[in-house]
């Protein structure tokens, strides 16, 4: 460990409070909004049960409470439910993202008794044939019984939907359908370009026109159920003059293990280039989260250049996401173009331009893992 490596002890973060466990990048579907990396195919052997058991020990001893599992569809893997045994016993708060594929009743069943806290349900969207064809499979009428499933379970309702242009004109038959289900919360969560997303964003971006339609949309419904539903809307950053404080600072919160044990600040973090990621196979929670370069480099204020590094807005958003910069830019330092204060904010404006002048052009879409495919109708 080199002494650039390690934190002073003032300055050392707090724990890692939220931990997010990859556990493959296998998926039954294709969506063509998913953030996994675009050559999931390549990456090495999935982690096996006995080491997943020891990521969430190790975590758990250094205080991380908060424990997300997810994919790909965490549902193929066979060892699920001891993984979120082991969770509960250890004392996380436990939430399960899957699309469904592989939920029977004997494995919900078998998840409530293993402690399971929380699951989170996606949809595309709101119709049998626009669900099915963004995920290039036929799901919808599957995760419509899923959904009654988790009813009976006495799971809270959470549906989420990811918002692009192809669906985001469709926000009032979506929370629609989610009151039928009767769901408590709904996440309308429009679209972060990174994998696949990143690949078919100029099909993919709405116009501002949709998106303020689809605002507005939301707060009628919003206003019409009043408790019984609780919204969420997540509006896509490139409408935005300011970056969201990407997860709260890069190595502040948040750890993800990807399927092949590579710890990561964030979901997408192993695109940056110049970082060697540590591995859970060969050092402890603990060392990669206080110890590792690649954690730490991000850390505090010392890697921001202007104009981040004299804005008095650093300590919130912490200079933006550093995957959008280096996306957009090709540098990782730089100011979240996001920002009206980036030098490079004409690039967030120029890719909703050309995104506007695509909508009329019949883009193809590329489906992860297959091959491309015309749009809908």
């Amino acid at each position: 460990m080199t002494a650039e490596a390690r934190q002073a002890p003032s300055r050392r973060p707090g724990p890692p409070l939220w931990l997010l466990l990859e556990l493959t990048y296998r998926c039954p579907l294709h969506c063509v909004f998913c953030y996994n990396p675009t050559d999931f195919p390549h990456v090495a052997t999935e982690l096996d049960t006995g080491e997943w058991l020891r990521v969430l020990r190790e975590a758990r001893a250094l205080g991380a409470v908060q424990l997300g599992l997810s994919g790909g569809e965490p549902l193929v893997r066979n060892d699920l439910t001891a993984i979120v045994a082991e969770a509960h016993r250890l004392g996380f708060y436990t939430n399960l993202t899957t699309s469904g594929v592989g939920l029977t009743e004997e494995r919900l069943a078998a998840l409530k008794d293993a402690g399971l806290d929380h699951i989170q349900l996606s949809f595309q969207d709101s119709t049998p044939a626009m669900n099915d064809f963004l995920s290039s499979t036929h799901t919808f009428e599957l995760k419509s019984k899923v959904a009654a499933l988790i009813k009976k379970y006495r799971y809270p309702m959470v549906l989420n939907v990811v918002l692009h242009r192809l669906n985001i004109d469709h926000v009032e038959e979506i929370l629609a359908m989610a009151e039928r289900m009767g769901a408590e919360y709904v996440e309308l969560a429009n679209t972060q370009y990174y994998g696949w997303a990143w690949l078919n964003r100029a099909q993919l971006l709405p116009s501002r026109a949709q998106l303020l339609r689809a605002e507005q949309s939301m707060r009628r419904f919003r206003a019409l159920v009043g408790s019984r539903l609780r919204i969420f809307f997540v509006v896509p950053d490139y409408f935005e003059t300011r970056p969201k404080p990407c997860m709260n600072g890069l190595g502040r919160v948040f750890l993800a293990i990807a399927p092949d044990g590579v710890a990561l600040p964030c979901h997408a973090a192993r695109m940056l280039p110049g970082l060697s990621f540590p591995n859970v196979r060969e050092a402890s929670i603990e060392s990669i989260w206080y110890d590792s370069a690649a954690f730490n480099h991000y850390r505090g204020e010392e890697w921001m250049k202007e104009p981040c590094r004299s804005c008095p807005e650093r300590s919130r958003d912490f200079g933006g996401c550093r995957c959008q910069a280096y996306l957009l830019t090709g540098d990782a330092a730089n100011a979240d173009p996001v920002c009206d204060r980036s030098p490079h904010h004409h690039l967030v404006t120029r890719a909703v331009e050309q995104a506007a002048a695509a909508a009329t052009g019949g883009q193809p879409l590329l489906f992860r893992g297959l091959r491309v495919r015309k749009g809908a109708g």
